[in-house]
């Protein structure tokens, strides 16, 4: 499974293709668009999407992740981090792709054991883990890292054994008692 992992900006959006064989996961490429400084937010956001729909093209991934927008205390940064993330999800939808959501938390302990993670410790596993000569530019590194998150996430679930539900008994009290299906119950650690 190919995974283009997407972490938006109006300024700088990287992003990082990975793909995952079995257990293992391999990098395939990783970078940023960087439309002109002095554009205007709307030519801004149109080179994003432009930029987006060429890496869905050259890299051909079977699903996107986009981090979820954190919450700012400048309000304008917050509106135009929100319409960048939204050309990079008009672009991917539009070429049919799977696109979900990761916080920025979440990716954060997926790769480096504990959400609040700085940026420079985001990208100094994500070089660990795909076995990269040099640190990828920290916006490709928070890309990288969410489509890390979610190959790990998928081989988690797709390994997860499965089995029949069993008939449920009668209650001593009457009315039916609750069994245990046969599945297992997991949960992630604080």
């Amino acid at each position: 499974m190919r995974i283009l992992g997407i972490d938006p900006g109006s300024l700088v959006t990287g992003y990082g293709v990975v793909e995952r064989c079995g257990a293992e996961v391999r990098h395939v490429a990783h970078g940023t668009l960087r439309p002109p400084r002095a554009a205007t937010l709307g030519a801004r956001l149109a080179a994003i999407h432009a930029g987006v729909r060429e890496v869905i093209a050259a890299h051909q991934p079977d699903r996107v992740v986009v981090e979820q927008v954190f919450v700012a205390t400048n309000a304008r940064a917050a509106l135009v981090l929100g319409q960048a993330r939204g050309v990079a999800l008009a672009a991917a939808s539009a070429a049919g792709l799977t696109v979900e959501e990761l916080s920025p938390q979440e990716v954060k302990r997926a790769v480096a054991g504990h959400g609040g993670a700085g940026k420079p410790q985001v990208q100094r596993m994500v070089q660990r883990l795909l076995t990269l000569r040099t640190a990828p530019a920290r916006d490709a590194a928070d890309a990288l890292a969410a489509a890390i998150c979610r190959a790990h996430q998928g081989a988690f679930v797709e390994l997860r054994p499965r089995r029949a539900a069993r008939p449920r008994e009668a209650s001593p009290r009457g009315g039916q008692a609750k069994s245990w299906g046969g599945r297992f119950v997991l949960r992630r650690a604080p």
